[in-house]
């Protein structure tokens, strides 16, 4: 690492945490300006968040720039517990953060840092890219709004997240970009192109909270952690498709096939006597949806290894002029791309031979 980086051991330390899990809504027992007795501590902080030894670090510079910016929530069912998450200030007087975070109840609380508790309203949500937007009347007067990056950023960027994991607010772990065009987990089997993956350090209560770059640009919008060293963000190219749709109308209209997909996997290729294991497969055409009757789904079954696959489907190899060799490839470009009513020429492989056919997109169906 550079000299002038922190090894994640001694930036934690710096901090004053040192935990992990899995980035979540995070059920409160305590919060972060609650203590019990015997627990040791915290380490002295300046107004800036630095250590009292004075030690500083480029992760000290991004968090002083960013840190005021970044958001505690709480969300109350009336039930339970309140749950947690984070979420980020933007142009405009709105936050950001997970609809998976507001979605837990219906009444919402944020604090900025050195602030009370505020009630706060949700201008708009969107179940299938997990984003919501809330609606702030005012922010301190030393609160700047965070900006987004201008373009993907590149495998091995070195990145920050900064959020409110189990219930400590203001808590930063470092880390880089892993991994690009991650495909995470949406809701109605549908997914949510475009992810970010990050080795930082993101746990339950930092969902919704932002990964930045060391310039303190937005990355992405953290979402979910998978395991060690590995958690997602949806991509600040995906979120700024999205957000401006959330604040004018409090919804978004996702571009929709109507195709169930695989990728094509070495005993499919084989099934359907395809010369490579690449591009996407249609399994199913939704009745009535944009491709019925311009794509075809299976009209068989193969056991090949002892796994029963589809026959007779179509293969999608372009949109537009774009190649898409798997999934993950179709649902970037849909998701970044296009838009619903947009037409789109695809190349599909069809009993032998490659022909291109029209689709004219339609719109996600609403969530059950």
């Amino acid at each position: 690492m550079d000299s002038d980086g922190l090894s994640r051991r001694r930036l934690l330390a710096a901090v004053g945490v040192g935990v992990a899990g899995t980035a979540g809504c995070q059920s409160l027992v305590t919060s972060s300006d609650q203590s019990s007795e015997g627990s040791p501590e915290p380490t002295p902080t300046s107004a800036s968040g630095r250590a009292a030894s004075g030690e500083d670090s480029v992760y000290t510079d991004v968090y002083d720039e960013v840190a005021d910016g970044v958001v505690s929530i709480q969300v109350y069912d009336g039930a339970t517990r309140p749950s947690s998450g984070s979420g980020f200030l933007i142009d405009g007087g709105y936050i950001v953060t997970n609809e998976h975070v507001v979605s837990a109840g219906d009444t919402v609380y944020v604090r900025y840092a050195g602030t009370d508790w505020r009630e706060v309203t949700v201008a708009g949500t969107d179940v299938y890219s997990d984003l919501a937007v809330i609606d702030v009347d005012t922010a301190p007067d030393t609160t700047d709004p965070l900006s987004w990056v201008n373009s993907r950023p590149a495998i091995g960027t070195r990145v920050v997240a900064i959020g409110n994991p189990f219930g400590l607010s203001g808590s930063v772990s470092e880390g880089i970009v892993s991994g690009v065009d991650r495909t995470l987990r949406g809701a109605n089997n549908f997914s949510i192109a475009a992810g970010i993956q990050t080795d930082a350090a993101v746990n339950p209560g930092n969902s919704g909270g932002p990964l930045v770059d060391l310039d303190g640009n937005v990355v992405g919008v953290i979402n979910s952690g998978g395991g060690d060293n590995v958690g997602f963000a949806i991509s600040a190219q995906l979120a700024q498709r999205v957000i401006p749709a959330l604040i004018e109308d409090g919804s978004y209209a996702h571009p929709y096939m109507g195709v169930g997909l695989s990728n094509v996997s070495p005993i499919i290729a084989e099934a359907n006597d395809l010369e490579q294991a690449s591009g996407i497969y249609i399994n199913s055409v939704r009745s009535a949806g944009p491709s019925d009757g311009v794509l075809e789904g299976s009209t068989g079954t193969a056991r090949v290894n002892g796994v029963e696959v589809g026959t007779g489907g179509d293969v999608v190899r372009r949109l537009d002029d774009t190649p898409t060799p798997t999934r993950q490839d179709l649902a970037a470009y849909l998701a970044l791309e296009t838009s619903p009513g947009d037409t789109l020429s695809v190349t599909v492989q069809r009993d032998g031979d490659r022909q291109t056919v029209e689709i004219t997109l339609g719109t996600r169906p609403a969530p059950r």
